[in-house]
Parts: structure tokens; sequence; C-alpha cells
């Protein structure tokens, strides 16, 4: 099988494991491959939430990332307002910087911004009219 199409996106982190456990518990994402490279003997890791082929490639990184923010970020769709809702609650629990939510109507829909620990900013929506734009452009 060979891959087509975008199949990752690549995030610099200072820790590993600590970016590992925000985007499983934020984005429902899992660890599906790891290693550490031969040449500069990082850790990287592939996230993938197994919903399509596609993963979050994280590279541990010996200088400060150089974060995706202001309006760069990763998108993830929830299945509800209320997840969004939630996991906005329990990031803000967590001291964590949180946009939102917000209600832009279609196509973006219902959205929120958390930051995670190396400053990228991951964007979690409800109703977004992704899915449907790509079908009808097929």
């Amino acid at each position: 099988m060979t891959d087509l199409g975008l199949t990752h996106v690549a995030l610099a982190v200072r820790d590993v494991d600590r970016s590992v456990a925000f985007y499983a518990s934020y984005a429902a994402m899992e660890l599906v491959h790891e290693r550490t490279d031969p040449e500069t003997g990082h850790r990287v890791v592939w996230l993938s939430d197994l919903s399509r082929p596609f993963v979050i490639v994280l590279v541990q990184s010996g200088e400060d990332p150089r974060p995706l923010g202001g309006i760069n970020h990763l998108g993830v769709a929830l299945a509800s307002r209320d997840d969004v809702d939630e996991r906005c609650a329990r990031a803000r629990s967590e001291d964590r910087e949180v946009l939102g939510p917000l209600d832009s109507g279609p196509p973006v829909g219902y959205w929120a911004i958390i930051v995670d620990p190396d400053g990228h900013n991951l964007e979690l929506s409800h109703g977004q009219f992704v899915g449907l734009a790509v079908d009808e452009h097929r």
C-alpha cells in the first residue's frame, strides 16, 4: 500500500511524553509509532485518532519549538458542542490557555482553541462543514 495525499503534520516539542498525554486527552489521539532519530538522538512519535491515514508527528527538539500560534492551528472535529465545552472546562481547570468556545455559525461552527504544552494551538470544533465541502467537490 502506498500513502497518497496529506499524511501528516510535524511539530517540534520539548517533552514528548507531556505532548502525547495532551493530544490523547484533548484530541483522542493515540501513539501508533515511536522511534529515536539516529542522527539527532531525539524521540519521534506519530499520533493518530485512527479515523483516517493521517498522523501528527511530534519531534523532540533541543531548541524552543516555534509554536503554531495566532491563526495557525491543528483542527479536530468533535461529536457535540458538549464535548467542546467539556474539554474547554477541563483545560481551564488545568490552567491551560483557552479561547472560547465561540459560535461562528456555518461553515465554521462551534469552536475553541486550547494551547498545548509547547504553545501550539489545537482547535476543537463541532459543526464545521469540512466533510461536506470535500464531498460536494468530488
